[in-house]
């Protein structure tokens, strides 16, 4: 929507001043509606009151005339001067004589036809009341005592002061850490990938620092294995596309080009499955929220897994050795926990060694699938069980390196487990690697 200039909110280059002078705006506010709060009483409420004084005194004064004459008339209203110091009091006819002095003080009475008035003239209040038969009229005169500035200047300080402690307060408990979860979000954009928003508070700024915090944390994730991502990618296109180029030369110069033409292709074999390795993890990787979640059978997805590598284990000569079956289901994307299990599958047959069996134990407890495959290989060493599952990481010296493969595999199955709330573990077996998946089960999330 688009504002009038005149409109648009002023540019706050900081928001202490934008406090501040949003409580000088509250107080100065405050004071007006106060002080309207305070007229309305006083009309509606002290003025009748004052009225009434006033009628009482005039029925007095009358009275005082009607029963002692002129002298009992001069010695109520001096009276009444001396109980209320330096004011002057005056009974007058309806035309506005001084029924003590004979002087006129039609001065004294309002416009017709008010019957009644308070007003300030020359720094004197005066006031006039008729009485009902509007045969005469009570005035009194009094000079305004101001009062000396001193008298409120105490309240003025403690005013200022209670506005200058706000002011700090709101800085310290609002601004303050405003300003340091901006320079924290500073520091992150120019690169600082560690900042974070330190903060114990409970409030919605604290939810503000906490939230950062998520979110720099996933990125700086995101950021480093990207970065890391790229120079494995780099490493590992490097020997296939060095091989690939000698290959390609040698075709051409050898007179047995079917040898060279199948290295070309074995070179462009394993490229590909680099790439479309690569494809899957960094789809896993920039799509936490899993695309086409949906309630799967935990058991087809094993049974399709051990069907398609029951024939990759029979050409190694290998036997998949299956116990148990999955009955519940789960909650995901069916193509990432299918090859997520197929990966640790693949993994165990690749480094199996030929007339071998690969252990598959499938259980289930309540509230996970859980699997684990095993293998009778060379396994791994203890202080590699952990990074395994990192991308193109591969244990040559205890693994076969000639059994192929990405060293993405195990990578993706972690991911796809993160991205699924379950867990990926390695342990050796000696003999053979065992690896464990757990899948949260549908069922353990539903309330009983």
């Amino acid at each position: 929507m688009y504002l009038p200039r005149r409109l648009r909110p002023l540019p706050m280059k900081s928001l202490y001043y934008g406090v501040l002078l949003a409580m000088v705006s509250t107080l100065s506010i405050s004071f007006i509606a106060f002080r309207a709060i305070s007229n309305r009483m006083e009309s509606k409420a002290i003025a009748p009151t004052f009225d009434r004084f006033n009628e009482l005194q005039l029925e007095s004064a009358r009275a005082a005339l009607n029963g002692g004459g002129q002298k009992a008339l001069e010695d109520y209203l001096i009276s009444l001067n001396r109980i209320f110091g330096g004011s002057s009091h005056y009974l007058l006819d309806s035309h506005g004589v001084d029924l003590v002095s004979g002087e006129n003080r039609a001065e004294l009475l309002p416009p017709s036809p008010s019957s009644k008035w308070r007003v300030n003239v020359h720094g004197h209040w005066i006031t006039s009341q008729r009485s009902t038969d509007g045969k005469y009229w009570f005035a009194a005169v009094g000079l305004i005592d101001r009062p000396h500035i001193w008298t409120f200047l105490p309240y003025y300080f403690l005013v200022i002061g209670a506005t200058g402690v706000l002011c700090w307060l709101a800085s310290a408990c609002v601004v303050s850490p405003i300003r340091r979860i901006a320079a924290s979000i500073s520091l992150f954009g120019q690169g600082n990938l560690s900042s974070r928003v330190h903060t114990r508070r409970q409030d919605e700024i604290g939810q503000l620092g906490r939230s950062f915090n998520q979110m720099a944390e996933r990125l700086q994730r995101l950021i480093v294995s990207e970065r890391r991502l790229l120079g494995d990618i780099s490493h590992e296109l490097r020997s296939p596309l060095a091989r690939l180029k000698f290959a390609v030369r040698l075709a051409r110069t050898s007179p047995d080009s079917s040898a060279a033409l199948d290295r070309i292709e074995r070179d462009v074999d394993r490229i590909t499955s680099l790439v479309a390795d690569i494809v899957e993890i960094t789809f896993i990787e920039g799509d936490p929220a899993v695309q086409g979640t949906e309630v799967v059978r935990a058991g087809d997805i094993v049974d399709e897994v051990i069907s398609d590598c029951a024939v990759e284990a029979e050409i190694r000569g290998c036997v998949l050795a299956v116990n148990g079956r999955l009955a519940g289901e789960v909650l995901g994307n069916r193509e990432l926990l299918r090859r997520a299990v197929e990966n640790v599958l693949r993994n165990g047959i690749r480094y199996s060694p030929e007339q071998s069996t690969i252990d598959v134990s499938i259980t289930e407890d309540g509230c996970a699938a859980n699997i684990a495959v095993r293998d009778y290989g060379p396994g791994v060493p203890e202080d590699a069980l952990t990074r395994i599952f990192d991308p193109f990481f591969r244990v040559e010296e205890a693994r076969d390196a000639s059994g192929g493969g990405s060293g993405l595999g195990l990578s993706i199955a972690k991911r796809a487990m993160q991205v699924h709330h379950g867990s990926i573990t390695a342990e050796n077996a000696s003999p053979g690697l065992l690896v464990r998946i757990a899948i949260p089960l549908l069922t353990a999330s539903m309330p009983h």
